[in-house]
């Protein structure tokens, strides 16, 4: 039986009882046959009323009822679409709004497991695509050597150099794989420390100055003498700041220039921003660089050796030490990459100091 259905008859149950009781009491009160006639018009026509007010009044509980009804149908067909009308007695229209609620953060979850997906798949598929091609020379090269193809020893050398640098390449995506899978899973425990942004810029270039020098570029520094240290784990924002560094090496022509330089933002941020002088990106491009696997040109970054994974990783490590970063790119006018990071007041410092102290004693 519906609900209004089953409210009605229980109406008409209870208005029953009622009549019959006050014609019980009609017969005991020594009323006039006129009078017990009109007492009991005037009743039935008031149970009258009362049932069609009722009938009435239970009209918008039942399309609020068949509402949710329908689109819970809706949500188990996987359509997340429709929204239920706020109609009905404030705890209906509070029931409705809870539902439309519902049904929006079920909508966002599956989209998001759609998109995640999605994105396992287009990863498997950009996985096998990078180790394949390493791999499959490799093993030409290999076969190579076997057969006794190659006779004189330079051209052996070669071969052997190309084999090392192959290996070296299926590495570096491994280790990026592996850390980008332990960022993920939130296995990088946060440790920071105090430490000195320009220290770090120094050490980073000092590690690439072998690819600076190769294409002879130039690299302009900006940074404060007095910029106070960053609370920071300095090996993983080494990370981030290398990863920017080989994009902007990878896309500067020879003899160009990258520029390196950090603000103090306010009393809680320190930006670092790194410009490279290649050949930009489209609005689009930006949106989507710091994806996984992502390469705003694909066939050139897979023949210099970039795996796309790199700025993925410097994001998951910006967004765990609490900061931001993003980019800003036109074409043909280069790309400026910029990241923050959180630095020390000096009571953090101070108290950072007397605990080494202790520690020490």
């Amino acid at each position: 039986m519906k609900l209004r259905y089953y409210l009605l008859t229980a109406n008409i149950v209870s208005t029953g009882l009622i009549l019959t009781a006050l014609f019980i009491c009609y017969q005991y009160m020594l009323l006039l046959l006129r009078d017990v006639i009109l007492l009991t018009a005037v009743t039935v026509c008031a149970a009258g009323a009362s049932m069609l007010i009722h009938y009435w009044m239970t009209r918008p509980l039942e399309i609020s009822i068949h509402a949710i009804a329908r689109e819970a149908a809706s949500i188990a067909q996987g359509e997340f679409q429709g929204q239920v009308p706020e109609l009905g007695p404030i705890e209906f229209q509070k029931l409705a709004k809870r539902f439309n609620e519902m049904s929006d953060k079920l909508q966002e979850s599956f989209q998001r497991l759609k998109n995640e997906e999605a994105s396992r798949r287009e990863l498997v598929a950009n996985v096998s695509h990078d180790l394949r091609t390493p791999m499959a020379s490799i093993q030409a090269f290999v076969e190579a050597l076997q057969d006794d193809i190659v006779s004189d020893r330079v051209t052996f050398d070669r071969y052997l150099k190309t084999i090392q640098l192959e290996t070296v390449r299926l590495n570096d995506l491994i280790e990026e794989l592996f850390k980008l899978s332990q960022l993920e899973a939130g296995g990088l425990e946060f440790k920071p420390e105090l430490y000195h942004v320009d220290a770090l810029l120094l050490d980073t270039l000092q590690s690439l100055a072998v690819l600076l020098e190769e294409k002879r570029l130039n690299v302009q520094t900006d940074v404060p003498e007095m910029l106070p240290p960053a609370l920071l784990m300095p090996l993983e924002v080494k990370r981030v700041i290398s990863n920017i560094l080989h994009n902007a090496i990878r896309h500067s022509s020879v003899n160009g220039t990258i520029w390196i330089e950090a603000e103090l933002l306010s009393e809680q941020f320190v930006q670092i921003r790194i410009s490279d002088e290649g050949e930009g990106m489209e609005q689009h491009e930006q949106l989507r660089i710091f994806e996984r696997f992502y390469r705003a040109d694909p066939s050139r970054t897979r023949t210099s050796g970039g795996a796309g994974l790199g700025l993925a990783i410097a994001k998951f490590i910006i967004d765990l030490h609490g900061g931001e970063i993003g980019v800003w790119s036109e074409p043909g006018r280069g790309s400026q990459f910029w990241f923050t990071l959180p630095i020390c007041s000096l009571e953090q410092v101070q108290g950072k100091l007397n605990s080494t102290a202790y520690k020490a004693i």
